[in-house]
């Protein structure tokens, strides 16, 4: 028997390799003549780059950066120099939990430290670059990682504006004259989860700010910066980003991206998952575990385990996800290819203690839902 185990990273508590292992040591009590492949995954979130490390023999590099409010930062990456590929992720240099939730504000945050970031990639000589673009703490539309690769931003006297959420009202006119020359040669692919436009009840003020600090007032501000931004983008670069699948993701990054570096905008765990080789993994295969720290109705969209899910279906092979919490709304997923949800936890147990004994309890429920597939098969 082959069982492929491709899990998520289970935020706050696990990365993908960590649960992977943890699925692993579960599957391996039942048997120990099950073939067991260990495939972690990510979806554009948090874990992007060190599942890279590990499925594409990747180093890992650092890089000291400008954070969401201007402090220092120490921001990883993934660097495949047989590829002269990187794959970086946002929230490392821009992310929301790099600050207290005391120090929450949109309108003061930026993505400078992402396009530093960038930067430090193309020090390093790449043709390939992936961008992990969730997590962030930001609205900024992205002007924030642009001015820091070389891009201006101009208000009406012809003087830069301060690359931050607050500041998108006043942008007059873009100059992307300065901006890196290195970036014509690269390729960029964003991978995101999320599928907003940049405006309007389902764009990035409305949707994310709130999360991010911002209240009322500051959404209708930071949404109509952002519409100002569109206008000029559309005017002074030819692109209309406001209704673009994925623009609103990160507060308007995955617009910036798209106008400012020419990037390819892809959901994010199809990109992932070709990267890793899951449909290669899947051939002769009798069950894929996947897993993940919450799975309920918004995993169909465009989540790791809805991904592995499709993958699996597609090469006729029966997916089980397993996950700390399970919420409502699983028709979708058994619709996607998810056979069965199993939770993690044992019983009645705290949030912390959850998250303490998260491998434990992971390998435990594998064990069981592997244990209940063969009882089916008899």
């Amino acid at each position: 028997m082959k069982i492929v185990i491709a899990p998520n990273a289970l935020k706050g508590c696990l990365t993908a390799a960590e649960a992977a292992e943890a699925l692993a040591r579960g599957v391996a009590r039942v048997s120990p003549g099950i073939d067991i492949v260990q495939v972690p995954v990510a979806d554009g979130g948090d874990g992007l780059a060190d599942v890279l490390v590990n499925a594409l023999h990747g180093v890992e590099r650092t890089a000291l950066v400008t954070g969401p409010l201007g402090d220092p930062v120490s921001a990883t990456f993934c660097h495949v120099p047989a590829r002269r590929l990187a794959a970086i992720e946002m929230a490392t240099a821009s992310g929301l939990a790099l600050l207290g939730k005391d120090r929450l504000n949109p309108l003061l945050t930026t993505t400078f430290g992402t396009g530093e970031l960038i930067k430090a990639a193309l020090d390093l000589g790449i043709s390939h670059l992936i961008v992990g673009i969730g997590g962030s703490a930001t609205n900024d539309g992205g002007i924030g990682m642009a001015a820091a690769l070389g891009a201006r931003f101009l208000d009406g006297n012809g003087q830069p504006v301060e690359p931050v959420g607050g500041a998108l009202g006043m942008i007059q006119r873009i100059d992307l004259s300065g901006l890196d020359s290195r970036l014509a040669a690269v390729r960029i692919e964003v991978i995101c989860d999320v599928d907003n436009p940049l405006l309007g009840e389902r764009g990035a003020a409305h949707v994310y700010g709130p999360q991010k600090g911002a209240t009322p007032e500051q959404v209708r501000r930071l949404d109509a910066g952002l519409a100002n931004l569109a206008t000029i983008i559309d005017r002074d670069l030819g692109l209309d980003v406001r209704d673009l699948p994925g623009a609103g993701a990160a507060g308007g990054l995955g617009a910036g991206l798209k106008a400012f570096l020419k990037a390819e905008l892809r959901r994010g765990v199809d990109l992932v998952l070709d990267l890793v080789g899951l449909n290669e993994q899947l051939r002769g295969a009798d069950l894929v575990l996947t897993a993940e720290g919450q799975i309920d109705f918004q995993t169909a969209f465009s989540k790791a385990p809805a991904g592995v899910a499709e993958r699996a279906r597609a090469n006729s092979v029966p997916c089980i996800a397993i996950a700390g919490s399970v919420g409502r709304g699983l028709d979708a997923l058994h619709e996607l290819g998810i056979n069965a949800v199993f939770s993690l936890c044992p019983g009645p147990v705290s949030l912390e203690q959850a998250m303490a004994s998260g491998g434990d309890y992971l390998a435990a429920a594998a064990e069981q839902a592997v244990r209940a597939f063969l009882a089916g098969r008899r």
